[in-house]
């Protein structure tokens, strides 16, 4: 499957409890087509006392939400995205204004 979003890519989620809110894509899992946004889905996790970490406690992290539910931001605006060909190379495209994104 090919990926339409990419690890620095700035994104805006448009469903789900955090719709609305924009953020920067940390990572992406292409088997599970899932992505974890910047400051998004953020989720208690209780951690134990370790060797690295001597306090232990609750950590506040991302968790990661499906892809569907995020839309590229071009230019302030959410797009869709497609893919062209240019001198030989694929390259992703911003429907809306049929801008090259990379």
């Amino acid at each position: 499957m090919s990926m339409k979003i990419k690890v620095g890519d700035t994104v805006r989620v448009i469903a789900g409890k955090d719709k609305d809110k924009e953020g920067k894509v940390l990572s992406v899992d292409r088997k599970k087509g899932r992505v974890t946004v910047e400051n998004v889905a953020m989720v208690s996790k209780h951690t134990k006392p370790s060797a690295t970490d001597q306090q232990g406690g609750i950590v506040r992290k991302e968790a990661s939400i499906d892809i569907s539910n995020v839309m590229y931001v071009h230019k302030g605006k959410p797009t869709r995205i497609g893919f062209t060909m240019k001198n030989d190379k694929k390259v992703r495209v911003a429907k809306s204004t049929g801008d090259v994104i990379d």
